[in-house]
């Protein structure tokens, strides 16, 4: 009997200790389902930035490789001109078009309220927002047509669209929403027709001046972190390529100093922080080579 019983004992023990090896299965795959989304989350976060925010130099080095290539199948070929050279972009005109201060302030919020440009700075939605112009449909009128080649994004400011695909609706949308951003961001075919239900008024920007306003401040950027990088005495002996790659991966990161003033004459009551506190900014760069 006290074998039989000790037999049971250690079955049960088996049993439970089945029970939690089940229940540990059963935390780590939630676990791992749970890290598999925030991974394929990030990516698309990281796939939006670079197709939004490219850096410049991926830029030249297309159009480098492109002149190089024609080049080579036509050696009688002339080089042509490029708009990517700072000055070049610093005397391109935007266009800007008037508009009421709720006009501006709808634009910015469809824009900071949108997946794929909401990682723009301040600087580029400002600039976006001057050289948007109005554009006005009718009712049932076809604003965009899946499969056609875009070149416009539109923000909505008034009235009512509604979005299908393949025949199938997927929603309906109203003032304050961007839509055609895939075009001028992807440079790929509408993926869907935007038709109108009642009369709209929108603001629409193409995709040579959206382009424009990209690539002069990445530009820019790029300059101005090539000429901090050269400052920096550990950064001193690598090539332009590589503070090249650097500036291309540096992040503006914001952070407060206080300055602490010591007891002096005009201050007998102690040491204080002073009300407006100076604001210093570094930058840093997100991964190494």
């Amino acid at each position: 009997m006290g074998t039989l019983r000790d037999l049971q004992y250690a079955l049960q023990e088996k049993i439970e200790e089945l029970r939690q090896r089940d229940a540990l299965i059963d935390e780590l795959e939630l676990e791992l389902d749970q890290k598999d989304e925030l991974i394929q989350k990030l990516q698309n976060e990281l796939d939006k930035y670079r197709s939004v925010i490219k850096p410049a130099t991926q830029q030249v080095h297309k159009q480098s490789v492109l002149q190089e290539q024609q080049r080579t199948k036509r050696q009688a070929i002339s080089a042509e001109p490029t708009a990517f050279d700072i000055q070049d972009l610093n005397h391109v005109t935007l266009p800007f078009y008037p508009k009421s201060p709720q006009s501006k302030e709808l634009i910015k919020e469809a824009i900071l309220d949108n997946d794929f440009m909401k990682n723009l700075e301040l600087s580029q939605i400002q600039e976006i927002v001057d050289c948007m112009y109005p554009v006005e449909y009718d009712k049932e009128s076809c604003i965009i047509k899946e499969g056609d080649v875009g070149s416009l994004v539109y923000v909505m400011e008034d009235g009512k669209v509604e979005v299908t695909k393949e025949g199938m609706k997927l929603c309906t949308m109203g003032p304050g929403k961007v839509f055609g951003e895939l075009a001028i961001l992807y440079n790929c075919t509408r993926t869907a027709t935007v038709q109108t239900l009642t009369n709209v008024k929108l603001w629409a920007i193409d995709r040579q001046c959206f382009q424009t306003i990209m690539m002069r401040t990445g530009l820019i950027k790029h300059a101005e972190y090539m000429e901090f990088l050269k400052s920096v005495p550990t950064f001193q002996g690598l090539s332009e390529e590589i503070l090249s790659k650097l500036a291309d991966v540096l992040e503006e990161v914001s952070i407060l100093i206080l300055v602490k003033v010591l007891v002096n004459d005009n201050n007998p009551g102690g040491n204080y922080w002073p009300q407006s506190p100076f604001l210093n900014s570094f930058r840093r760069p997100r991964c190494c080579f």
